[in-house]
C-alpha cells in the first residue's frame, strides 16, 4: 500500500515502487519518509550514486532494523516512537585536518533546535551525543564521501528520542515526551533540524572559531572532575579540557598530565 500525502501544501512523487510505503514531502527541502528500513544513512547514501538529489534531502524511516551508531554501534529505538533519519550534504569543502568542524556544526544545530523547543539542561557529550541533564536524548553519526580533494558529500545520521516513554534496558537515556510530558511531530522536527543544520553550516563558511567557542560552552562536564575508563579497562580521574581540532578529547589526569584520546579510546563513567 503506498500512501501520499501533502506537507506543508506542496507537491510530492512516490519514488520507489519497491518500498510498502513512501511518503516525499517538498518543503523547503525534501523529505522523503519510509515505513521501515535497515539504515537511512545506508538508504540515502545508495539513492545519492543512483539519482541526482537535491542538497539537503531528507530520508526519515518510521523503523529502522539495522540503525548505526558512532564506530559501529548499534541505535535501538522503538517503532514510530522517534525520529531517525538522515540529511545528504553535498559538495562541503574543507580540510581533512578541519574535518571536526561537520561535527561541531552539526551538534549545534540539534542544540539550538532543543532549545528552541524547551529542552531544559542540553548539552554535547563528546564525540557525538545530545544530553539532557545526565541522559542522553540524541546521537549522530557522519559518514562522509570524498569527490576530489577537499571537497566530499556528507550523510548525517540524526537518531533522537521524541516520544518512546520506556527505556528500561537503557537507564541512561530518556526522550522529549518524558522530559516535558508533550508528544512531538517527527516530520516537524525533522524539517527543523535540516534547516537548522542549513544555518549553522553556513555560519562555519564564515567564522569557525565562533562555532568551536559555542560548542565548548555546552560541552558536558567540561572542566568537571570525572571518572574514566580507558580501552584496556583502566580506571581513571580526570578532567575534559577541550576537544581539539582533529576531534581529540584533551584530558587532565590526577598526575597533572595531559592526554588527547581518540574516540572508542576512551568512555566516561556517570
Amino acid at each position: 500500500m503506498y500512501v501520499l500525502q501533502r506537507y506543508y501544501k506542496l507537491s510530492l512523487f512516490l519514488l520507489n515502487k519497491s518500498l510498502k510505503f513512501v511518503n516525499i514531502y517538498h518543503c523547503i527541502m525534501p523529505i522523503i519518509k519510509l515505513d521501515a528500513i535497515d539504515s537511512t544513512n545506508d538508504y540515502l547514501k545508495q539513492l545519492s550514486r543512483e539519482s541526482a538529489l537535491e542538497n539537503y534531502t531528507i530520508v526519515m524511516a518510521e523503523e529502522q532494523t539495522k540503525g548505526k551508531g558512532q564506530m559501529g554501534a548499534k541505535w535501538v529505538s522503538e517503532k514510530g516512537k522517534n525520529l531517525t533519519m538522515s540529511i545528504l550534504v553535498k559538495d562541503l569543502v574543507m580540510d581533512n585536518k578541519n574535518i571536526f568542524d561537520l561535527n561541531v556544526a552539526v551538534a549545534l544545530s540539534i542544540l539550538q533546535v532543543l532549545k528552541n523547543s524547551n529542552i531544559p539542561n542540553i548539552s554535547i557529550k563528546w564525540p557525538n551525543d545530545i544530553m539532557s541533564d545526565s541522559k542522553k536524548v540524541a546521537g549522530i553519526l557522519i559518514e562522509n564521501t570524498l569527490k576530489s580533494k577537499k571537497v566530499f558529500n556528507a550523510i548525517i545520521g540524526i537518531g533522537l528520542n521524541l516520544n518512546q516513554t520506556n527505556f528500561k534496558d537503557l537507564p541512561q537515556a530518556t526522550s522529549l515526551t518524558n522530559i516535558t510530558g508533550e508528544n512531538y511531530e517527527s516530520e516537524k522536527i525533522a524539517f527543523l533540524l535540516g534547516k537548522s543544520l542549513e544555518e549553522y553550516l553556513h555560519v562555519l563558511t564564515k567564522s569557525p572559531a565562533m562555532l568551536w567557542d559555542e560548542y565548548h560552552k555546552n560541552l558536558y562536564k567540561i572542566n568537571y572532575p570525572l571518572a574514566f575508563e580507558d580501552k584496556d579497562g583502566n580506571r581513571f580521574m580526570g578532567i575534559i579540557r577541550k576537544v581539539k581540532k582533529d576531534g581529540r578529547l584533551e584530558v587532565l589526569r590526577e598526575d597533572d598530565s595531559i592526554t588527547n584520546f581518540e574516540v572508542k579510546e576512551i568512555k566516561m563513567l556517570y
